[in-house]
């Protein structure tokens, strides 16, 4: 590859996922961050959405929120990830929690029809694409996650699923990019005319500037939205789970994801709504206690966070890279950041690679340039 002087705006899960790939070949990178970044290379407000999210990467669980486009992105990127955790090891010397036992998929009795309908769904996209799944019993259900409470009866494993530890994945991946001399400019909030970055020390030209800002580009793109999600993070010793576990319901599909060190983060809602203030009583209530009916042991966790944040979204929910003349825009991952994320990331690089200048002021096809 040619040496390129490039900019990219946004220490989220896609500015870091480009910066770490770019940062392997013989470009200059400045990875600027509004936010001010400490010295455990966090950002300290969590501002990012990739911080917030449970860090599944569920292509079939999914399929109830997106397309095939995005369900294809998905194993793409479920094939991408072993390869970028191998590099991000041996740069930082570090170990990150990677699991790939699937998903599970649960419900009540009461409920049985809403996992009815999901398991149609499933079943369906099986019919035209590589789709795996298992039916299970209770009995099954118990030998896969023997700390779950009684009473499921019915279910679904979804084999071909994972899960990261997404907090210290987002550290890994700037440690390494500065490792592989990445500049970073943090606690800077610049504009952009298209290859040049404006800043409160001054102005800069490169080559390629790519705008990774979610919510906070919505100036530049009229569509953009943020979608509300609410999250809590306990810590729970009591109960062991290997995998995420997916409970439906008629009014949200709750997950519960496991993290390192008896942690758990718990999630469902996703409110068509800007409103980023704490978590609601009625949120609280419905996770607590979807929480207590998969394990009443749940009961003596101890809440050790309670997280909101704004997904972006474009008007179809698909993600975007827009290209219009040097300024990039990579956008609306919507609430599958780490589904999406790396099979993007790789088609950028691709098309990075072929030079192909010529894309001006056209929407960039992620799954045609992935599938070519």
């Amino acid at each position: 590859m040619t040496t390129l002087n490039i900019a990219i705006i946004g220490a989220g899960l896609a500015g870091r996922l480009l910066a770490h790939q770019l940062s392997r070949y013989s470009y200059s990178v400045s990875l600027f961050e509004a936010n001010q970044i400490n010295n455990t290379l966090e950002v300290a407000s969590l501002s990012a959405a990739a911080f917030t999210a449970a860090g599944m990467i569920a292509p079939i669980s999914e399929t109830l929120e997106s397309d095939l486009d995005t369900f294809d992105l998905g194993k793409t990127s479920l094939q991408l990830w072993p390869k970028i955790i191998e590099q991000l090891e041996a740069t930082c010397q570090e170990k990150l929690y990677y699991q790939h036992n699937g998903s599970l998929i649960i419900c009540h009795p009461q409920d049985t029809p809403e996992l009815t309908h999901f398991r149609r769904r499933v079943k369906n996209l099986a019919a035209t694409s590589n789709a795996q799944y298992q039916d299970l019993n209770t009995a099954q259900i118990q030998q896969l996650e023997p700390n779950l409470g009684n009473g499921f009866n019915d279910g679904m494993l979804l084999p071909d699923e994972a899960n990261i530890d997404n907090r210290h994945l987002m550290a890994m991946l700037l440690k390494a990019s500065i490792e592989q001399g990445v500049k970073l400019i943090d606690n800077t909030t610049v504009q952009v005319q298209n290859n040049a970055v404006h800043h409160p020390k001054g102005s800069e030209t490169f080559d390629w500037v790519f705008d990774c800002r979610g919510v906070g580009a919505k100036a530049q793109l009229s569509n953009l939205r943020g979608v509300r999600g609410e999250v809590l993070r306990v810590h729970c010793p009591e109960v062991q789970l290997s995998r995420p576990v997916r409970l439906m319901h008629p009014r949200y599909q709750l997950y519960i994801c496991p993290k390192p060190n008896d942690q758990y983060v718990i999630g469902a809602t996703q409110i068509e709504s800007e409103d980023d203030s704490p978590v609601s009583v009625q949120s609280m209530l419905e996770l607590c206690s979807a929480m207590y009916s998969l394990n009443p042991a749940f009961a003596e966790a101890r809440i050790i966070e309670q997280g909101t944040n704004l997904r972006p979204a474009l008007a179809d929910n698909r993600a975007q890279v827009l290209v219009q003349d040097k300024h990039i825009s990579i956008n609306g991952l919507f609430r599958h950041g780490y589904l999406v994320a790396p099979a993007i990331i790789n088609s950028v690089m691709q098309w990075l690679d072929g030079n192909q200048c010529q894309h001006h002021h056209t929407l960039f096809s992620i799954s045609e340039q992935i599938s070519a």
